[in-house]
């Protein structure tokens, strides 16, 4: 009973940690109050319309959601084959080539953006081809920072399933390929959709590398938050804040009413 009642305690504690910003974020785009200070004189909805009121937020709400769109489909068509060939393949330097994909979880987001721009910039004098500063450029940086999440969750499906179903494809007449898109691609979905929602959160709140990437006169939605709040300090930003969360957790819903995220993770 001792052990049973340490255990709620501890896992009481740990959701106490997770979601108590939340809460407090969220309690604080209420507050009807400028300086925010505890207890406030009332409650408001002035700050979520206020939102309205500050370009750089939609611009940049805008440029973050293209940017994480594209950055999540060109990281699942390069992270779909490349699970493929690491866990149905013996080859020799595997793991140089999975250490390789994986290496973005090792160096710093703000080193990987510094050297992104020193290569695009490089790039565009060699080729002519304008890389900096493009929304081309910008998912394609992101693309490096989400690989790792979705060959992870991927791989992590993939070895999963059971190689009989798809040797019994084959053995009816179905080519390789064939079998990838009719028998595997199914059955890994749930872990295919778990890699698109984690890299286009990954992407969607990325500053460190956004910042040596963006162009000049644009924004991000972090870089503008981020901009705002070195002028000022009032709710805009916390109403800002909620509405991310009311999004995200829209989608977490969404995906699991369709998929199922204990499956999917």
């Amino acid at each position: 009973r001792l052990q049973r009642s340490g255990f709620h305690v501890s896992v009481a504690a740990a959701f106490t940690l997770v979601l108590a910003p939340l809460f407090l974020v969220v309690w604080l785009s209420f507050f009807d109050n400028e300086i925010l200070a505890l207890p406030p004189q009332g409650y408001s909805l002035r700050w979520y319309r206020a939102i309205a009121n500050q370009p750089q937020f939609i611009s940049g709400l805008t440029l973050s959601i293209v940017v994480a769109l594209w950055a999540t489909v060109m990281a699942l068509a390069v992270s779909i084959p490349a699970a493929l060939a690491l866990t149905r393949a013996q080859f020799r330097g595997r793991e140089v080539f999975l250490q390789l994909l994986m290496s973005p979880l090792i160096v710093p987001a703000i080193v990987v953006g510094s050297a992104l721009y020193m290569g695009f910039v490089e790039a565009e004098v060699q080729t002519g081809v304008p890389l900096t500063g493009s929304t081309l450029g910008f998912a394609m940086g992101h693309m490096l920072l989400v690989i790792p999440w979705c060959l992870r969750l991927i791989a992590a499906n993939l070895v999963g399933v059971n190689r009989a179903v798809e040797e019994a494809a084959q053995s009816l007449g179905a080519t390789p390929f064939e079998t990838i898109r009719m028998v595997t691609l199914p059955l890994i979905w749930p872990g295919i959709v778990a890699a698109a929602l984690f890299s286009f959160v990954v992407s969607f709140g990325n500053v460190e590398l956004s910042l040596f990437l963006v162009a000049p006169g644009q924004t991000t939605l972090p870089i503008a938050i981020l901009q705002y709040l070195q002028w000022k300090i009032d709710p805009t930003v916390a109403a800002m804040s909620t509405l991310q969360i009311v999004v995200v957790t829209a989608a977490l819903l969404i995906t699991d009413r369709f998929v199922g995220l204990s499956k999917a993770i």
